[in-house]
């Protein structure tokens, strides 16, 4: 399955929501499985809420719960099944109605028949997930009703795994509310059938099946055996497929790429790693299980792609067939490679989820916050699964890494949840457990409610609740006062000479998009003129080329009377495994454009495809404000350090720490020490220094 196909199957659910209800507020369809809750509170605003209750409220994620019946079918067993012929699992969505309660809904549409959605009522994916949910909740907690559904959720997973035969191993992804399993669902994902391939919904199956290990281990040693035998399958299937070629290299647009990623995806491995994990300090004797621990991070961590001053600046890319799209779908990467490298004892591998943490991350937020994707220009929704993701690696790689820094950039995308966000309002309300499908980019907000929202919103709450101190400041954010980051301006608002603006069929280009769905090719001799917006201080020019895959000559860049470099027109190497040749790819330039400059010109010195520039403030900036007071995060992509200038209200002074690159703190001047009124913000190269204002 290509991540674009993931990206639609998500992207499909709020219209498969709203049909449904619309079936169901006319009367027609209604199924006894599909009641709903009880009108939902509204939603508290952090102000209203103490460092010292949970965040972690299960009561929704306990309604998309239902009894599946378990039926006799050939290669599909589970744990103590002709005693307990049923199991639970979640609904995939759940639409909000007009009085503020939930219906539970399946994915696509509903034969009226049968019963049956054209893709099913359950997932596994949603299934291995709310397992994990709850087994990190009766550990952290103890609560017996947590221990009890996350061993009926196992049973559930186990029973979508293929047991034997030629896929044994694999997982079938859909089911119906009646336990008739759907291994080809409609529309077509890949593979079809889907357990005939490893998948996310493989990976994701060993990542609930090494921590339902580790849980039960010593709390049910006979339920623990079935699952590592369980997690065994899983493992030598894997062996068969993607571990298989461990060692080798595929090219991707004249990159090396490793090519044993779980269906080539830093993503997909990276769930397969956080379940490995947990697994191999349960059970340290299992070398079948370590090397595949091994072999899958070190997959994950030469994904690392970009510098300070380089896309995608850090970032562990997530697909080896693309070098120009970063998604946050699937991104526990950094959270993978940091928890494995510890107990693998390899800090060569930590670089990768520090850099993803320490660098990009911060430039994410600053961009406009945790978007879903950047391909490579930054523009998507926002979901609760890229915040959990970014949460959950900032405090696993702050952890391994030591860097303290990283927990207050953790309180930032955790503000997410709050109120710092698009739309102002907070993502998550703790008195009910009920979370948003998503923000657009105009900030309009998608209230339904589904499985992957609300488990990874909780999988967030789980992970403040146990860090009492980073919990405190994220609740202390609720409004994200102003963002100052990466931008884009567009080519086709330039002004052409020896050229034209073209507009593709389709703005994907199989690994790409074209920013605007336009872009302008200019002849040898061409020039093309972009405004950009007017800045008070230096900023970082990343031209958006369609690098051809042989060799040509290069366009120059200059922005008033200062050269800025070239980037190459060609050269991209080979095609190899990706869609299209060549990349179209964000270049860094020498020098930056200096402030005060409100454009940029480019002059081909041959046949170019400009598609605009991504513009960088060598200082990027988060403001936030809410209970904890106001506080901002700055961020350099600098080569050397910078003293920024901030307002300072009467009756204030400053607070600062800073730290470098690596999230490490950087000790502090003597003039920075005690109450600062200065107002000067000093960053280190590369690093962020977190800044807030404190009443005298």
């Amino acid at each position: 399955m290509t991540r674009f196909a993931v990206h639609a199957r998500l992207k499909s659910a709020p219209v498969a929501v709203v049909a449904t209800l619309s079936m169901l507020l006319t009367g027609a369809g209604v199924a006894s499985a599909m009641q709903p809750a009880p009108a939902a509170a509204s939603q508290a605003p952090a102000s209203a809420l103490t460092s010292q209750a949970p965040l972690t409220n299960l009561s929704h994620l306990n309604f998309l719960l239902d009894a599946v019946p378990l039926q006799a079918v050939d290669g599909h067993t589970t744990y103590q099944i002709g005693e307990h012929p049923a199991a639970q699992a979640p609904w995939t969505y759940a639409g909000k109605n007009a009085d503020g309660s939930y219906t539970r809904v399946g994915g696509g549409s509903k034969d009226a028949t049968t019963g049956h959605w054209s893709q099913g009522a359950f997932n596994a994916d949603d299934i291995a997930r709310t397992a994990v949910v709850y087994l990190r909740h009766w550990q952290q907690t103890g609560d017996a009703s947590s221990r009890t559904r996350a061993f009926e959720v196992l049973r559930e997973l186990t029973y979508m795994q293929t047991s034997s035969g030629p896929n044994a191993g694999n997982v079938v992804l859909w089911q119906q509310s009646d336990g008739t399993l759907t291994p080809s669902a409609k529309p077509v994902e890949k593979p079809d059938p889907s357990d005939s391939a490893e998948s996310y919904w493989l990976a994701r199956t060993v990542w609930a099946l090494g921590e339902g290990y580790a849980a039960f281990k010593s709390a049910d040693p006979q339920f623990a055996a079935f699952l590592q035998t369980r997690l065994d399958l899983a493992v030598t299937s894997l062996n068969k497929q993607s571990l298989a070629k461990y060692g080798k290299y595929d090219i991707a647009d004249g990159a090396k790429v490793p090519a044993w990623l779980i269906t080539g995806g830093a993503d997909a491995s990276a769930e397969a790693v956080l379940g490995l994990t947990a697994y191999a300090k349960a059970a340290p004797d299992d070398g079948a299980a370590a090397t595949a621990l091994s072999k899958l991070t070190e997959g994950i961590a030469a994904m690392s792609s970009g510098s300070v001053q380089q896309w995608p600046f850090g970032a562990i890319l997530p697909w080896n067939q693309s070098r120009t799209l970063w998604h946050a779908w699937g991104g526990m990467t950094a959270a993978a490679v940091a928890n494995a490298s510890s107990l693998l004892h390899r800090p060569d591998l930590l670089t990768a989820a520090v850099k993803d943490s320490a660098q990009f991350t911060p430039q994410l937020l600053a961009a406009g916050g945790p978007d879903n994707a950047w391909s490579p220009t930054p523009g998507e929704a926002q979901i609760a699964y890229g915040v959990d993701s970014r949460v959950e690696g900032l405090v696993a790689t702050a952890k391994a890494a030591n860097a303290p820094g990283l927990l207050d950039v953790a309180a930032v995308a955790a503000g997410w949840y709050f109120g710092a966000n698009r739309s102002g309002k907070p993502a998550y309300n703790p008195a009910t457990g009920t979370a948003i499908d998503g923000i657009e980019t105009d900030g309009r907000v998608n209230p339904n409610s589904g499985a992957e929202s609300t488990i990874h919103t909780l999988l967030s709450m789980l992970t403040l609740d146990a860090n009492p101190e980073l919990k405190a400041k994220a609740l202390g954010i609720s409004s994200t006062v102003a963002t100052d980051g990466l931008k884009v301006a567009e080519a086709e608002a330039g002004t052409i000479t020896g050229g034209a603006v073209v507009k593709p069929a389709s703005a994907w280009t199989g690994e790409a998009n074209w920013s605007g769905g336009a872009y302008v090719a200019l002849n040898a001799g061409g020039t093309l003129k972009i405004p950009v917006p007017a800045s008070d201080q230096a900023r970082n020019v990343y031209p958006i080329v369609n690098q051809r895959p042989e060799a040509a000559g290069t366009t120059s860049w200059t922005s008033g009377s200062t050269f800025l470099g070239t980037t190459p027109n060609g050269g991209a190497g080979e095609q190899g495994i990706t869609a299209a040749p060549g990349k179209l790819f964000p270049f860094s330039l020498d020098r930056p454009m200096p402030a005060g400059q409100d454009s940029v010109v480019a002059k081909a010195g041959s046949d170019a495809a400009i598609d605009g520039v991504l513009l960088q403030p060598q200082i990027s900036s988060v403001s936030v404000s809410g209970p904890g007071g106001r506080s901002t995060l700055y961020i350099s992509a600098a080569p050397g350090s910078i003293e920024r200038k901030m307002d300072m209200p009467q009756g204030f002074h400053l607070s600062q720490q800073a730290f470098d690159a690596s999230g490490q703190p950087v000790k502090p001047s003597s003039d920075q020490n005690g109450a600062d009124h200065s107002g000067r913000v000093a960053v280190a190269p590369g690093g962020f220094t977190w800044v807030t204002l404190v009443l005298n």
